[in-house]
């Protein structure tokens, strides 16, 4: 065996133990009565118990063994990602685990949690000004340090098992086993490379489950548009909730496999935020807000059609990463305004009123 293959191999089984390790994240059931009385059960299933505290893990850990397969990665590899924070946080915990050096290239304006966690795992941050700039400067200090560019906004539909092998999709429907709608009506994902709707849609169709799928996508985001249009040159400005919505057509979103978009504003993904972590006990960070506003959106077209069903999506982080942005008063009235019209909305709307 070449030191090369030697190497790899290590590498491997050390990711391999680490997934050993790690248990299964939890799903939770939301304590609703209004709408469990209507036959309506909501879930989260809880990404942020992984070792990185995100749904990133699962990504990070797919795009490793991906690359490694591929040969891409070697002893001393530079790895270089271009991410809005969490990816980038799971991707430097997998390269401190291998023994590589790791570079995240992120928006200035990235909450500063995730670059503490980043360097926590000894990865070292780069900066751009826009979300838009991050794919270029990461090709070009892959380049320049002879290293191996990640690119999760390419690799993240194709890196993941979507038939199984544990992927997020199989587990929820594992988990949903003894619930009184085994089988979702609806699983609500947002999109930030669209690897995670990718992997769920294509497991709805193999499995045979009739069971749909919907993006709630954040304004700012080009994803609904390109859904709608079918246009893969559309841009938009780019989301503000960190995490999910991207400003270009990013090639691992698969349309197709998207039975619905919501759009939902600001102020409701942050009203959402807030009315969750009240609900739960515990905070929770934006995105998972924005995945919320389109479950009660879908709940309430449910209950106008008399239907009965289960409706699950993602807790895909937790909110202690926000403590300086998002659950900062001041940052966010001067971010998204007044959110307290939108509160007693959605506070109203988890009442099932």
């Amino acid at each position: 065996m070449s030191p090369s293959h030697d190497w790899t191999h290590r590498a491997l089984a050390l990711i391999a133990a680490d997934h050993c390790r790690s248990a299964d994240t939890h799903l939770i059931a939301l304590p609703l009565p209004a709408w469990q009385a209507r036959g309506i059960d909501l879930y989260l299933k809880d990404e942020s118990t992984h070792p990185t505290g995100s749904l990133k893990h699962r990504l990070a850990r797919s795009l490793f063994l991906y690359a490694l397969c591929n040969g891409w990665l070697h002893e001393g590899t530079v790895v270089v990602e271009a991410s809005s924070g969490s990816t980038a946080v799971s991707e430097a915990y997998f390269a401190r685990l291998l023994g590589l050096p790791f570079v995240a290239v992120m928006p200035r304006n990235t909450s500063q949690e995730k670059i503490d966690q980043i360097h926590f795992h000894q990865g070292q941050c780069h900066f751009v000004e826009t979300a838009g700039e991050v794919y270029e400067a990461a090709r070009q200090i892959a380049q320049q340090q002879g290293g191996h560019y990640m690119d999760q906004f390419t690799y993240a539909e194709r890196a993941t098992d979507w038939r199984g092998n544990n992927n997020i999709a199989q587990s929820i429907f594992d988990q949903m086993a003894c619930e009184r709608h085994a089988v979702p009506r609806w699983i609500v994902v947002g999109a930030g490379t669209g690897g995670t709707s990718a992997t769920i849609g294509r497991y709805l169709r193999y499995v045979g489950h009739g069971t749909q799928l919907c993006v709630a996508d954040p304004a700012g985001s080009v994803f609904a548009t390109y859904h709608r249009e079918r246009d893969a040159t559309a841009t938009a400005t780019g989301s503000r909730i960190e995490g999910i919505g991207r400003p270009r057509v990013e090639p691992s979103f698969i349309p197709t496999l998207i039975d619905r978009m919501v759009e939902v504003a600001d102020a409701d993904s942050i009203a959402a935020m807030h009315s969750l972590c009240c609900l739960l006990g515990r905070r929770v960070g934006p995105s998972t807000g924005t995945n919320l506003v389109a479950m009660l959106a879908l709940a309430a077209e449910m209950q106008g059609r008399g239907e009965a069903g289960a409706i699950v999506s993602l807790l895909c982080d937790s909110g202690e990463r926000y403590l300086k942005t998002y659950f900062d008063a001041d940052w966010s009235l001067a971010r998204f305004g007044d959110t307290s019209a939108a509160r007693q909305r959605l506070d109203a709307a988890l009442l099932g009123a």
